[in-house]
């Protein structure tokens, strides 16, 4: 049975658009393409698809200026961003207000379809009750990667906003450090362990009361983490 989801796939590499139109295709998703910004723009506001693969560099317009158009005209469906790997991401975090994920090439084909998968069972169907996540007196709304604590908004970054995701989908679940990995960077990641407790410091700061005796986001010694609500 089709899926009555709409991908656009913006990318002016032939070959690769072809290659990931196809195996969308095959796993019955709805493709509609294009090969540069400036035809983008147009496609993505008159067909308004459910997902967005964006590259980054395009020809007549980047993809980051594609993104921040589309938003300003009320476009609101998930934009997932294809980088280089040279590509630094936490560019990506600071100028690139409107992007929901990114995945950085040569990705695996496999990787990109879990990811759109993903994101189709939990923030395609408008199904409200997915798309905000509660703990202690916090909200996060991954959508627009914030948080919510007594009327104030909190800014994640994307990685941030993709590892308090998996742990609140995977509550009170040990998680290995290689699985969070996997998931935040994907599988032909090389990025050290290091990189990624950095960035669980960064988003403790911004959940805990504490954050050098956490509540939430506990350390399990010797395997990763566990994300815990008592309330």
């Amino acid at each position: 049975m089709d899926r009555d989801i709409t991908i656009a796939v913006i990318e002016d590499d032939e070959n690769l658009r072809f290659l990931i139109s196809h195996r969308l295709q095959t796993e019955r998703y709805k493709v509609v393409q294009a090969g540069n910004g400036v035809e983008a723009e147009e496609l993505i506001l008159s067909v308004q698809p459910d997902i967005v693969l964006l590259d980054w560099m395009l020809p007549g317009k980047e993809g980051i200026d594609v993104c921040q158009s589309v938003r300003k005209q009320g476009f609101e469906s998930i934009i997932i961003m294809m980088t280089a790997k040279s590509q630094d991401v936490d560019k990506i975090d600071a100028y690139s207000h409107g992007i929901t994920d990114y995945i950085t090439k040569p990705f695996n084909m496999d990787v990109l379809v879990a990811m759109i998968d993903n994101k189709v069972r939990f923030f395609v169907p408008k199904n409200a009750n997915k798309d905000v996540y509660f703990f202690g007196n916090t909200e996060h709304h991954p959508q627009i990667h914030s948080l919510i604590r007594e009327g104030k908004k909190i800014e994640l970054t994307i990685l941030e906003n993709r590892i308090l995701l998996h742990f609140l989908q995977n509550m009170g679940k040990e998680i290995t450090r290689e699985e969070l990995m996997e998931v935040v960077w994907g599988y032909s990641s090389n990025v050290n362990t290091r990189t990624l407790d950095m960035h669980v410091v960064r988003l403790r700061k911004k959940i805990e009361s504490n954050p050098d005796k956490p509540t939430y986001l506990q350390t399990v010694r010797g395997l990763g983490y566990k994300f815990v609500d008592e309330e």
